[in-house]
C-alpha cells in the first residue's frame, strides 16, 4: 500500500515552483489551475524525491457549475501517492490539456471521460469515442443527461 503524501506539503512545494498555480490543498490532494496542469504534472513526474512515474487513474465529477478531473498519481520508486485535481468550466465545450505525453496510461482514460462526460483533452493523439457511437446524443455521466 502506498503512503499518501500531504496535499499541503506538496501544494507548498508546487506554489514555490509555479506561483499562482495552486488553488487549494487537501489532506492528500492538490487542486491546480487547468492552465498549469501539464507543467505541474511534468514537475511531479520528474522532480527528485517525488517521481510520480505511474498514473493509477483519471476520473471526473460533474458539480453542475464546473467539472473536476482527478488524477491519482503513484511513485513506484518511493511508494507514495497523491491526487491532483483540476477544474474546467462551461458545459458547452469543457477542455483540459492532455497528459498522454507524460503517462501513456492516460490514453483510454481521457477518451472515456471525453465519451461519457464530454470533456475534450487538447493534445490527445487519438481523441475519439470508445464506448458510444459517433453522433450519440449527450454525455451519459453528466448530471443534466436525460
Amino acid at each position: 500500500m502506498t503512503v499518501a503524501l500531504s496535499g499541503d506539503e506538496i501544494g507548498g512545494r508546487l506554489e514555490e515552483q509555479f506561483p499562482g498555480s495552486v488553488v487549494e490543498t487537501g489532506l492528500n490532494s492538490v487542486l491546480v489551475r487547468s492552465e498549469s496542469l501539464v507543467k505541474i504534472a511534468t514537475f511531479l513526474k520528474t522532480a527528485s524525491g517525488l517521481e510520480f512515474d505511474y498514473l493509477s487513474a483519471i476520473t471526473s465529477v460533474d458539480y453542475n457549475d464546473y467539472f473536476e478531473v482527478l488524477y491519482q498519481l503513484t511513485s513506484i520508486k518511493h511508494n507514495h501517492s497523491l491526487v491532483v485535481k483540476t477544474r474546467c468550466h462551461g458545459r458547452e465545450n469543457p477542455t483540459l490539456p492532455s497528459v498522454v505525453s507524460l503517462w501513456r496510461g492516460a490514453d483510454f482514460q481521457e477518451r472515456e471521460i471525453y465519451d461519457l462526460m464530454g470533456i475534450r483533452f487538447d493534445g490527445h493523439p487519438n481523441l475519439k469515442h470508445i464506448f458510444l457511437w459517433e453522433g450519440f446524443p449527450g454525455h451519459p455521466l453528466r448530471k443534466d443527461y436525460e
